[in-house]
């Protein structure tokens, strides 16, 4: 067993519920999803490797994370201050119908919806208006988090190959590392900028990679 440490990179299962109702909103299982009715084919369900103290799960989890060990299971509680947040009621808006013709959109409760950048869910549709909530769905809410600690990450390319997986959803990136430079492969493309801000992080978060270079695979 190890002690987890802030910036330890660590593989973790876990899942994700809402208090008031024990639904499910997050698991890196396949086998609890399926059991759930939750189940995504188009979801990738493996452990997944954060970077404790970078805020790659909510804050208060990875502050809650440090000091705990591996190989053991812990459930902890997050309130929906430190979660998601409370309720804004600035953030539920009536919205004329017209609005929603004017795109060719027929609303009807529970759709989801993309107006003018900010997402949100049609709550009721009546008297040539539409009640629309902007908030973040979880919103509100307390959750409680099922964490399974596996291991403590050592390898320098595992590191680099989970971060790009969480952060640039590129989950086919092979990684090379030869004497502090990496190379990473994938059938995705990645723009010159998102390369530059990857080795920025990348060279805070495992600094033993010095350099990274990108090449696709045809």
């Amino acid at each position: 067993m190890a002690i987890l440490k802030k910036h330890d990179f660590v593989e973790i299962n876990y899942t994700g519920r809402t208090k008031d109702d024990n639904a499910i909103f997050d698991t890196t299982e396949e086998d609890v999803a399926k059991k759930e009715g939750v189940y995504d084919k188009s979801s990738h369900y493996h452990p997944a490797v954060i970077c404790l103290g970078e805020n790659m799960m909510l804050k208060a989890v990875e502050d809650w994370l440090i000091g705990k060990e591996t190989g053991k299971e812990y459930q902890i509680e997050v309130k929906a201050e430190d979660a998601f947040g409370k309720k804004n009621a600035k953030l539920l808006q009536m919205i004329p119908l017209n609005k929603f013709r004017q795109q060719n959109i027929q609303p009807v409760p529970g759709l989801q919806l993309n107006i003018d950048g900010m997402f949100g869910v049609v709550k009721t549709v009546g008297g040539g208006r539409c009640y629309v909530d902007f908030n973040h769905p979880l919103a509100g809410k307390d959750l409680v988090y099922s964490i399974n600690i596996k291991r403590i990450i050592e390898d320098d390319s595992e590191k680099l190959k989970s971060f790009l997986e969480l952060h640039f959803h590129m989950h086919d990136a092979q990684v090379e590392l030869k004497e502090g430079k990496a190379i990473v492969k994938s059938k995705h493309d990645m723009p010159k900028e998102a390369l530059e801000e990857l080795k920025k992080i990348a060279g805070i978060l495992v600094p033993g990679i010095k350099d990274i270079e990108f090449a696709k695979i045809e």
